[in-house]
């Protein structure tokens, strides 16, 4: 990757993470049909109901369920009978949690026919609503082009001319495409292709695995992860059909993708983004109000200086902010460019043990709270680091798809500290595009026992 990539990573990444799908669309959809169960609750049972009680438990259960039933995840290649079939299942599920709520709480002097039409009503509405936004986004990329993703398709061959032909004449699904890209031509240049979709902004890739060899899909592979594209394959149907593979359909033409991000869904995005201002909050109020003072005052006896450290690293989508931390150095010229090394002359008494104990991290608490971090994801590294191993080390942009955390789990499997050798920073970026394409929120707080763990037992390389 070239300095002038590396330069253009941010905005180009930006653009396209922006542009990849109405982050709020889910959100809205969320607290709409909410608002409607609650709503309709309190018309429909007004003598001896507690409104608030319901309202906590049909939440968390809508929640629940319909994050298992995947109701709101509907893409822009969703069929309408899949759509149907799942407000089906989650309107199922939902008579079940009222009367298991009414069953448990009250002794109702009503016939249940009154609750059959109380959920008849909520999902009727639900149903109308549902129903019209999905063929208002329709219409809305069709007639007026919103929401809509550039495209390329490499390869010219039936199968992508038939997915070309797909996206051209359903334009409702929002993709557009200038042409087929002719790979067998004499003229034809991974790199000028690869340019080009910087250029054009190109936001997803759909490539023929039959048309290229072993070596052109690696280095495709290695530019959509390192500049933030979206990889997408194209495979040979004669032989693919015979392996147990998850693709999607558009129109006939099967399309791999090349992985999926649990956090790119937003019911995801937003419970984490939950978890990190509870957890920060807890921190910040129940240790931090009484410790920061009491090593404020230790780090200015022993050396001049701030209390705190500022700085630059490079966060979600590649975008650069400040990062705290509880300053562990003496104050030097270096800090921005060298790592730390084990018995590192810059290092304070009081700051090797912050650094050993890992309190140095916890003004990032403040990071999390403000947004820029997370408090479990893939360690940020320094804005100098973050340039040279990108050019280094396959793979590494893909960190930059989640925000980056305080710990992680590569931090928690022996990676911690100093990158001594190319191995040390290869395992890290391993562990975390593990992490990025496995996460769950048991998985964070797996994460954060450990780190816990760690911090008392001591690490080999905390220094």
């Amino acid at each position: 990757m070239t300095t002038k990539t590396l330069q253009n990573i941010s905005v180009d990444s930006i653009a396209y993470r922006n542009g990849r799908f109405s982050g709020f669309i889910r959100p809205i959809s969320y607290f709409v049909d909410l608002s409607l169960i609650i709503l309709a609750a309190s018309n429909f049972f007004k003598e001896s109901f507690d409104l608030l009680t319901y309202s906590i438990f049909i939440g968390i259960c809508w929640v629940i369920v319909s994050m298992q039933l995947d109701f709101y995840r509907i893409r822009r290649n969703t069929k309408f009978t899949t759509l149907l079939n799942r407000l089906a299942k989650q309107s199922v599920f939902f008579a079940f949690v009222v009367f298991a709520f009414f069953g448990y709480y009250y002794e109702l002097n009503r016939e249940s026919a009154f609750i059959f039409n109380y959920i008849a009503a909520t999902v009727s509405g639900i149903s109308i609503l549902k129903i019209g936004l999905f063929f208002i986004l329709k219409n809305y990329r069709s007639a007026l082009g919103g929401n809509f993703r550039n495209i390329a398709i490499l390869g010219k061959n039936k199968d992508t001319q038939q997915l070309y032909d797909f996206f051209t004449t359903h334009t409702d699904l929002g993709y557009r495409s200038k042409d087929l890209v002719n790979v067998g031509t004499p003229s034809f240049s991974l790199a000028e292709f690869k340019q080009w979709v910087i250029e054009e902004k190109i936001d997803e890739i759909f490539c023929s695995v039959q048309e290229l060899n072993n070596d052109q899909l690696l280095e495709l592979t290695d530019f959509a992860d390192n500049n933030l594209r979206t990889l997408k394959f194209i495979p040979d149907t004669e032989t693919i059909l015979s392996k147990q593979l998850r693709y999607d359909y558009y129109g006939l033409t099967p399309v791999l993708s090349l992985r999926e991000i649990p956090l790119d869904d937003m019911a995801h995005k937003f419970t984490k983004r939950a978890f990190d201002i509870l957890f920060s909050l807890f921190i910040i109020i129940g240790v931090m109000s009484w410790l920061t003072p009491l090593i404020a005052i230790i780090i200015k006896i022993e050396s001049k200086g701030p209390v705190f450290f500022k700085q630059n690293r490079n966060g979600l989508d590649y975008r650069e902010f400040i990062c705290f931390k509880f300053r562990s150095m003496v104050p030097n010229d270096t800090a921005h460019l060298h790592q730390v090394k084990r018995g590192d002359h810059r290092i304070t008494k009081i700051g090797r043990f912050l650094r050993k104990t890992s309190i140095d991290e916890l003004p990032q608490f403040f990071n999390v709270l403000l947004g820029d971090m997370s408090v479990v994801g893939p360690r940020p590294h320094m804005v100098s680091h973050t340039h040279m191993y990108a050019e280094r080390i396959d793979k590494f942009m893909v960190r930059h798809f989640v925000k980056p955390g305080i710990t992680g789990l590569a931090q928690v499997s022996g990676y911690r500290g100093e990158v001594e050798t190319e191995e040390d920073i290869k395992g890290r970026v391993r562990n975390d595009i593990y992490y990025i394409e496995n996460w769950n929120i048991a998985l964070d707080f797996r994460i954060i026992f450990k780190t816990i763990v760690n911090m008392f037992q001591g690490e080999e390389k905390a220094y």
